[in-house]
């Protein structure tokens, strides 16, 4: 299996400078600036050495003065089959960043990187992968819509990338994105907050992954971006997350590599999100999608 391939933004101008999610505190983060700046940075290495020592490459975006979420990476696109469909941000202080990443992907397009660069039909909301999580098992994507991202933006990841897709609607504004909530795992399990979800949504993870798939994050983890992990092999690079969800992880034959992203977390955001799987592909699995019992 080849190397994974990530895509991040160094956090030079990382900062909790304006409030669009329940984690941010402008003014908290204003008054412990000088510390946080130099954390948040050393806390990004730490995430990115994590990545590499599991045999990950990773290229990078370039940084830009007065864009503080850049740093969000998995908000930039969805990607697959060296596929990239942009994203188009809900608020204003977000939009700044579009322009920024189609040049990322244009670079990236003209290294060989990845073959295609398209943008969503106009008036559609998706915030790339944030709300747009491949499950490699089930060829297909799980949508997270309701607060950040329109529940229309389905039909055109449906036929730009050929493949099935599942849209959830999100109820709670501390899991606004969908990869705040769920995270899909090597030989199938789909670890996700219950929490997050409405009843229709649950249901309809529960027609599709087995009851011995499912792993549950209760609200103390989940409060914690546990389900923000990014999952290599047997391996999940997160935030933190409690001993019982370490061992029911370790049970299933899982080790949760820990990077601690407490800045991040200030507004809103863990490993998951710090990063953008660009070498994904809707045949790359061997998994069959399981039979519900």
């Amino acid at each position: 299996m080849a190397n994974p391939r990530f895509l991040m933004c160094r956090p030079e101008h990382f900062a909790v400078d304006y409030a669009i999610n329940p984690w941010m505190d402008p003014a908290g983060w204003a008054r412990e600036s000088t510390t946080l700046v130099g954390s948040a940075r050393r806390e990004w290495s730490a995430l990115r050495r994590a990545l590499t020592r599991l045999g990950a490459k990773v290229d990078l975006v370039p940084a830009v003065a007065g864009l503080p979420d850049l740093v969000f990476t998995a908000n930039s696109a969805v990607v697959l089959d060296r596929k990239v469909l942009l994203a188009r941000f809900r608020h204003g202080e977000r939009r700044g960043e579009e322009p920024h990443f189609d040049a990322a992907f244009r670079a990236l397009q003209a290294r060989g990187s990845v073959d295609s660069v398209e943008r969503l039909p106009d008036g559609i909301v998706l915030e790339g992968a944030g709300d747009c999580v491949w499950d490699d098992t089930r060829r297909l994507f799980w949508m997270g819509y309701g607060q950040r991202s329109d529940r229309a933006a389905s039909e055109p990841v449906r036929d730009t990338f050929g493949t099935e897709t599942v849209p959830l609607e999100l109820v709670d504004p501390r899991f606004y994105h969908l990869d705040t909530a769920l995270c899909t795992l090597t030989r199938g399990e789909v670890m996700f907050a219950p929490a997050a979800f409405t009843p229709q949504a649950l249901g309809m993870i529960e027609e599709r992954v087995a009851p011995s798939e499912r792993i549950e994050v209760d609200t103390e983890d989940a409060c914690r971006l546990a389900a923000n992990a990014v999952c290599v092999g047997d391996s999940l690079v997160m935030s933190g997350c409690s001993d019982r969800l370490k061992g029911a992880l370790a049970e299933r034959g899982y080790r949760a590599v820990a990077t601690p992203l407490p800045s991040f977390l200030r507004s809103g955001g863990a490993a998951f999100c710090l990063t953008l799987r660009l070498d994904r592909r809707s045949g790359a699995g061997t998994a069959v999608a399981s039979a519900v019992a």
